[in-house]
């Protein structure tokens, strides 16, 4: 597995608003969002139902992460997903920092991986409360 989810009832808006506040707790915030349904939409003319990937970086970790082997930046920020299911839950998607940075073979990358790890694993235990 290269991520975690949790399955919640609402507004996808209303759930992106939540899932940035958590993160921002958490100490990440969000570089980058992208729209996957409305960029498919423009490029392809396909329609989907909603789905946005929010790209979130723990400035802190990230700078450690960058020391530690400065090709890492290939593999950040931290991916979130957002997704609009069939009976219209949304999923929140989180990539496993543990999974992604068990490529890099450098000391402390492990280490550092499992406390990212921990903190979004916070993000989405709080989601569910």
């Amino acid at each position: 597995m290269y991520g975690f989810t949790v399955s919640l009832s609402g507004n996808i808006d209303d759930i992106r608003s939540r899932v940035v506040e958590e993160l921002q707790k958490a100490g990440f915030g969000v570089l980058t969002e992208i729209d996957v349904a409305a960029t498919l939409k423009k490029k392809l003319d396909v329609d989907r139902r909603p789905y946005i990937i929010l790209g979130a970086c723990n400035p802190g970790l990230a700078n450690q992460a960058i020391n530690a082997d400065p090709d890492i930046g290939l593999l950040l920020p931290c991916n979130v997903v957002l997704r609009e299911e069939e009976d219209a839950s949304i999923t929140v998607a989180f990539m496993d920092p543990v999974a992604v940075m068990s490529l890099v073979k450098k000391d402390g990358v492990e280490q550092l991986a499992t406390e990212v790890r921990g903190l979004l694993e916070g993000v989405r235990d709080a989601l569910k409360a």
